[in-house]
């Protein structure tokens, strides 16, 4: 159970920040800051990276700005990243939105990135749905276990922590567990701060957990989890709002520039890449 008034405990504990750049929905025509080529992808990431970030969660775009699976573009994105950032940390997305085959969205984990993402479950996004099946997600969760690489547990509904919890009995997932606790999309969990108190409660003992909220709610989402001691995720793919109120559009470094202004305000550290992979139980490999 987490206990809500240890805050010295809470606030001694350093920060991982998680950069979400890109994503799956956001367009051009949404916003020209959104990064699309490997080339805008990198340069993001990597200015990023000098402002603290210590993980990138890495979707791909083709040619024509759509969402792919395919691993080529993918492998010219972390080649580029490593190139210019070699000890941050590369989370890649197995989303099954736009292909949902598991041959395709483990396509990326022939490039044994150290971190990938894990959607324990379906839901209802605006757009169209994410669909899920627990022989999917167990075929996945295999791949990345004998692949040793640690899966970004994504978590939208209470429902997909038991599954998660499931999956660890019978031996698909490996503890310590990271969950990515994702808060406000329509169809979703709510974004209030009792919402995330909520599921960090009912995490499995020894879990790390970051959390975003999407739109309007990355913010609020990200100083409560700051307080909370837990890690965030920000980035053009869950905002494409520096200010709702004001329409004011985002850049991923500005986003990334705020939380590192309100982390020492709160008085938090932010951890480095090799502390994140301390925290995170990533293995000892660049």
């Amino acid at each position: 159970m987490y206990v809500f008034n240890d805050y010295s405990c809470v606030l001694s504990s350093k920060l991982v920040i998680k950069l979400a750049p890109t994503g799956m929905i956001p367009t051009k025509e949404d916003t020209p800051n959104v990064p699309i080529t490997p080339e805008e992808i990198i340069r993001d990431t990597c200015e990023a990276y000098k402002l603290g970030v210590s993980v990138v969660h890495v979707h791909a775009r083709d040619e024509q700005g759509r969402p792919t699976h395919e691993k080529g573009y993918f492998e010219e994105i972390f080649r580029g990243i490593k190139e210019k950032c070699p000890d941050i940390i590369v989370c890649a997305t197995t989303s099954g939105r736009v292909a949902p085959q598991v041959e395709h969205r483990s396509e990326v984990l022939d490039l044994y990135p150290e971190m990938a993402s894990l959607t324990v479950g379906s839901m209802n996004f605006p757009q169209h749905p994410s669909v899920n099946s627990m022989d999917t997600i167990k075929k996945l969760a295999k791949i990345m276990k004998d692949r040793n690489i640690v899966p970004e547990l994504e978590i939208f509904e209470p429902g997909f922590i038991n599954t998660a919890k499931y999956l660890v009995n019978k031996g698909y997932l490996k503890p310590p567990l990271h969950f990515n606790l994702l808060l406000g999309s329509l169809g979703s969990m709510s974004a209030g701060i009792r919402d995330l108190a909520f599921l960090v409660d009912s995490l499995p003992s020894g879990s790390t957990w970051s959390a975003t909220g999407i739109g309007r709610f990355q913010t609020q989402i990200n100083v409560g989890a700051i307080l909370m001691g837990g890690h965030v995720r920000v980035g053009i793919e869950d905002s494409i709002f520096y200010s709702y109120p004001k329409k004011e559009l985002a850049t991923n470094a500005n986003l990334v520039r705020r939380i590192v202004r309100l982390t020492g305000e709160l008085g938090r550290e932010i951890a480095t890449p090799a502390e994140a992979r301390e925290i995170l139980g990533l293995r000892n490999e660049q």
